[in-house]
C-alpha cells in the first residue's frame, strides 16, 4: 500500500486524471494549473475550452445541458478511461436582495450554481469508479470530488441574496453526495472562498461609482485585510482533492482571510494619531 509520506510534495497527482469545470478563467483557471503542476492530467471543461492553457486538454462543456456534460465526460473516457478528481467550479454570480431579481434570473443562477454541479457529479461518478477500481491494490486510494463554494454559504452577506441561496444549496449538496459516496471510495468535500479578486469581482469593481473606494471596502472587509488570491483557493482545492485530505470528507474548508470565523476589535490607532 503506497503511504502519503512516501509520496514526493508537489507530485502527489502524478497518474492521475483531473477535470475542473469553468477551469478556463479564475478560480478554475489557478485550480487547473496547480493541479498539472502537481502531476496530474487536467481536462479544462468551459463554454471557452480554447482558453485552456497549453499542456491542458480543453473540452466544450455547458454545464445547463445534460447533453453537453455527458458528452464532455465522454470524451475524458475515451481519452484516458477513468477519472480521478472532479472540481466543480463553474458558476456565476448575482447581486441584490430578494426583491432585485426575477423568477428567470434565480432559476439561470441556480440551474448553474447548483443543478450544474449535480449534472456534472452525476457524469462524473462512473469514471471516478473507473480511477478507484483502477487503484484497487492501494486501499488507501480515493477518488475525490470539490465543490467551490463560498463564505456566502455561511456568513450574511448584503445584497447577495441569489447568490448565497445557490452556494448555501452547494453546501448541502456537498454533504449530501459525501455521505451517498464514501463506501465507494469517492470523497466530496468543498471550499468556500472569501472575495477572490478574480475576473468578475474586477468587473464589479470597474462598475462601480468609485471603484478605489469599493476594493478598498472589500479588502477591510476580511481580517487580512486583503482579497484571497485565486492561487490561495486552488492550493486548499488540491488538499481536498489529493491523498494527504484521504480521512477528510464531508467537510467545508474556509479560504477567506478569516470573515467567518473572527471577531476583530477595531484597530488600535497608531501612538500619537487622534
Amino acid at each position: 500500500m503506497t503511504q502519503t509520506s512516501d509520496l514526493p510534495r508537489g507530485g502527489e497527482f502524478r497518474g492521475l486524471v483531473a477535470a475542473v469545470t469553468g477551469g478556463a478563467s479564475g478560480i478554475g483557471l489557478a485550480t487547473a494549473r496547480e493541479l498539472a503542476a502537481r502531476g496530474a492530467e487536467v481536462c479544462v471543461l468551459d463554454l471557452n475550452a480554447d482558453a485552456a492553457p497549453a499542456g491542458l486538454h480543453g473540452f466544450t462543456c455547458d454545464v445547463t445541458d445534460r447533453a453537453s456534460v455527458q458528452t464532455a465526460f465522454a470524451a475524458i473516457d475515451q481519452r484516458f478511461g477513468r477519472l480521478d478528481v472532479l472540481v466543480n467550479n463553474a458558476g456565476i454570480g448575482a447581486q441584490g436582495t430578494v426583491e432585485d431579481n426575477d423568477d428567470a434570473e434565480w432559476a439561470r443562477v441556480l440551474d448553474v450554481n447548483v443543478t450544474g454541479m449535480a449534472r456534472a457529479a452525476a457524469a462524473a461518478l462512473p469514471l471516478l469508479r473507473k480511477g478507484v477500481a483502477a487503484r484497487a491494490g492501494d486501499a488507501s486510494a480515493t477518488a475525490a470530488i470539490v465543490n467551490t463554494c463560498s463564505i456566502a454559504a455561511t456568513a450574511g452577506l448584503p445584497q447577495r441574496a441569489l447568490y448565497s441561496a445557490s452556494k448555501g444549496a452547494v453546501l448541502g449538496l456537498t454533504r449530501a453526495m459525501a455521505a451517498d459516496h464514501i463506501r465507494e471510495g469517492v470523497r466530496v468535500n468543498c471550499v468556500n472562498p472569501g472575495t477572490v479578486d478574480t475576473p468578475w469581482v474586477g468587473r464589479l469593481l470597474d462598475a462601480a461609482a468609485d471603484p478605489a473606494a469599493e476594493r478598498a471596502a472589500l479588502n477591510a472587509r476580511q481580517p487580512t485585510g486583503r482579497l484571497v488570491s485565486a492561487e490561495e483557493v486552488a492550493a486548499a482545492v488540491c488538499y481536498l482533492a489529493g491523498p494527504y485530505a484521504g480521512a477528510t470528507t464531508g467537510t467545508d474548508l474556509a479560504v477567506d482571510g478569516g470573515m467567518q470565523g473572527l471577531r476583530l476589535r477595531p484597530a488600535e490607532p497608531a501612538d500619537g494619531a487622534e
